[in-house]
């Protein structure tokens, strides 16, 4: 009489055959630069909805700014943030060094034009202090805000983050 089963060697054949197809998914699909897309992908909402922000109350108010961002000086990039000082760290991509200074939105927030000021999504110390996104005018009047964060992700080489009007 035999009892019907699968022999050990069967059993160690299929677990086998399971882990080496696991492991080619793993390989193929690359988690870590999906979750670098995603949080690039944020970025680039992020750095849009403080523009338009921006836009809307410029627009608002005859075409001024606020006094936050009518006093940066143009052609200099400034880190989005509440601190005073030491807002003054380098940007890897576009490579830039911000301004000593960071420019308060917060005004954004209170006038209703944004909900909260982002904060980068994985940059280390990134706070309401520092939020890891700038702001650069251009001569033109031109604004732009960008993210100094980028991660490589799905792409050859990082590209920089920015949306600009």
């Amino acid at each position: 009489m035999y009892k019907r089963g699968f022999t050990l060697v069967e059993l160690l054949i299929v677990i086998g055959i399971i882990a080496v197809l696991a492991a080619l998914a793993f390989v193929s699909l690359d988690p870590l630069a999906r979750f670098q897309d995603s949080r690039n992908a944020q970025r680039s909402t992020d750095s849009a909805a403080v523009l338009n922000a921006l836009r809307l109350d410029q627009v608002d108010n005859g075409g001024t700014h606020h006094a936050n961002v009518a006093a940066l000086t143009v052609n200099r990039y400034y880190q989005i943030g509440e601190a005073t000082t030491g807002c003054d760290t380098t940007c890897s991509t576009p490579s830039v060094t911000l301004q000593s200074s960071c420019v308060n939105l917060l005004y954004l927030i209170d006038e209703g034009y944004i909900a909260d000021i982002p904060i980068d999504p994985s940059a280390s110390g990134a706070s309401s202090d520092m939020t890891g996104y700038y702001v650069y005018i251009y001569d033109s009047g031109q604004m732009a805000v960008g993210s100094c964060h980028e991660e490589l992700g799905s792409s050859s080489e990082i590209q920089p983050i920015e949306a600009a009007r």
